[in-house]
């Protein structure tokens, strides 16, 4: 008697293809540092380069990492690019470090990175990696310090929505989709070997207490809240034409919708009169008639990202904002005392 709890081969294979959910990117601390330099040295020139490593489970490990070559809007310096990516990537086998494409990382000027062209790349990565992510790394925050290193990737309601291409009120309202649910951030683990973390342990002095760190007390933000004010200002202005075109849309659709109903009162009195005098009654919709031709609706992707855009900057003034009024406050106090 074959056994009941027994699993045939093709139900093995369907319960392994379905992969658990990416609930952590582990990164190693040479991987940060590598990110770190590459954004630091180009600042304030936008750079990308690729991220290797393994997808374990639900763990996405970030083993290694190489920049990628300033690009230029030139055929053949694009091909010299691809040329580069695969080189590395042998060089890499050869010596046997990990060449497994999990994504790519990017820098990005005061969190202005959602844009249309991440989302590009993201659908990209996706046809060839089943799960890709994006290290943000933006060195303008750094400065204030913070380590504003971000892992994200796109929903996958999202996705979906994206290859239909169609972001219409209705079909986000089917969907349950909102202007949160585009991007997710996944929690970043930084890892060190045994013997990083042993040779750091040995760099630590002994009393930190002792050391003089007096960048912490520096009261001069204006710089940083000015930059984000003028995004921010931009960002708002994009929004008001984003929700002029849509009034536009309505205003237009209302119009449309007069005519039609203007045309079908006229349609059905010319019908009664031809009953009356025996004659087949017109259909009440003619295809033909530019009126009942549907206005397009302008796609909602780019306020979606407008607004996610505004409340980046919304958060970065209210963080830098909070940390300006406790410095305040504290050389208050110490000039009392």
């Amino acid at each position: 008697m074959a056994n009941s709890g027994a699993r045939s081969f093709l139900q093995v294979a369907a319960t392994e293809e379905v992969a658990p959910p990416l609930r952590v990117v582990q990164i190693e601390g040479l991987v940060v540092l590598k990110i770190i330099k590459h954004c630091k040295e180009f600042s304030p020139a936008l750079v990308t380069g690729q991220l290797l490593g393994l997808d374990v489970g639900s763990v996405l490990e970030v083993t290694n990492c190489f920049p990628f070559p300033i690009r230029e809007e030139d055929e053949e310096i694009e091909a010299e690019g691809a040329n580069y990516q695969l080189e590395m990537m042998r060089c890499l086998r050869e010596v046997n470090v990990d060449n497994n494409t999990v994504g790519w990382y990017q820098s990005t000027l005061f969190g202005s990175y959602q844009t249309v062209e991440l989302i590009e790349t993201f659908m990209n990565y996706q046809e060839n990696i089943r799960r890709c992510v994006c290290i943000i790394y933006d060195p303008s925050r750094s400065n204030q310090g913070v380590l504003a290193l971000k892992a994200l990737k796109l929903s996958d309601s999202f996705m979906e929505l994206y290859r239909s291409n169609n972001f219409t009120g209705e079909k986000l309202r089917e969907k349950n989709l909102s202007w949160v649910d585009i991007f997710e951030e996944i929690p970043i683990k930084v890892s060190n070997s045994a013997l990083i973390s042993a040779f750091m342990t040995e760099l630590q002095p002994d009393t930190p207490v002792n050391q003089c760190d007096y960048e912490r007390l520096q009261l001069s933000t204006h710089p940083y809240l000015e930059r984000n004010m003028e995004f921010l200002i931009e960002c708002m202005d994009d929004l008001s034409m984003e929700q002029q075109k849509f009034q536009f849309y309505y205003r237009n659709l209302s119009r449309q919708q007069a005519q039609q109903q203007a045309w079908l009162q006229k349609r059905r009195a010319e019908n009664m009169t031809r009953k009356a005098a025996g004659e087949e009654p017109l259909p009440e919709e003619d295809p033909s008639n530019p009126i009942f031709k549907p206005i397009p609706e302008p796609s909602r992707l780019d306020s979606f990202l407008i607004t996610n855009q505004i409340a980046n900057y919304c958060n970065q003034i209210n963080g830098v904002a909070g940390q300006s009024f406790s410095r305040l406050y504290l050389m208050k106090a110490l000039h009392e005392n």
